[in-house]
């Protein structure tokens, strides 16, 4: 496994529409572990293909199961088929470096996709995994989530601020999650 670099906003990549995995083989094993490692060590939640130069249907999403483990899914040919609800909050990207701004996603997303044998398989995820489900499938249609955001883009200490604003408010609790 290695880290990879992550592309950021500007880079032609970014932009472009990515293609259909149709080989499952070590090359596209190497590309989802790399993925993992860079994952990992970038502290993000999600990441996909074209983000470190790959224009191939691949996305890898921290999971957090019922015990409380975080896993990462991988998901390869990825679709949604299915959203409930409607949640806003932050949303960022490691493609936007150290910039935040308000998005509505549904709040429950079910993905269909393959494994990296190109088995298939469903997946559902809530609150910030389905938020992740969503933004990570628009990277692979050259989609930023900047695309979405109401208003304006915030620093992460500007969206510290609000966070501990709002759990004055609240008697301590904090808003929102992602």
């Amino acid at each position: 496994m290695a880290e990879r670099i992550i592309l950021t906003q500007g880079d032609p990549a970014l932009e472009k529409k990515c293609r259909p995995v149709t080989k499952f083989d070590r090359r596209l094993h190497t590309l989802i572990d790399d993925m993992r490692e860079t994952l990992l060590i970038s502290n993000g939640v999600g990441l996909a293909a074209p983000q470190v130069g790959i224009l191939r249907r691949v996305v890898v999403v921290m999971d957090v199961m019922d015990e409380g483990q975080e896993h990462i899914l991988e998901l390869v040919n990825p679709e949604i088929v299915a959203r409930e609800g409607e949640q806003t909050d932050f949303e960022g990207c490691l493609s936007v470096p150290g910039q935040y701004g308000m998005v509505t996603r549904p709040n429950v997303v079910t993905v269909r996709a393959q494994d990296r044998d190109g088995n298939w398989f469903e997946a559902t995820g809530e609150e910030i995994v389905a938020r992740c489900f969503c933004h990570e499938l628009e990277h692979l249609d050259g989609h930023l989530f900047t695309e979405h955001v109401q208003g304006r883009l915030y620093t992460a200490e500007e969206v510290q601020a609000i966070r501990d604003r709002e759990a004055e408010e609240n008697g301590g609790a904090p808003e929102g999650g992602a």
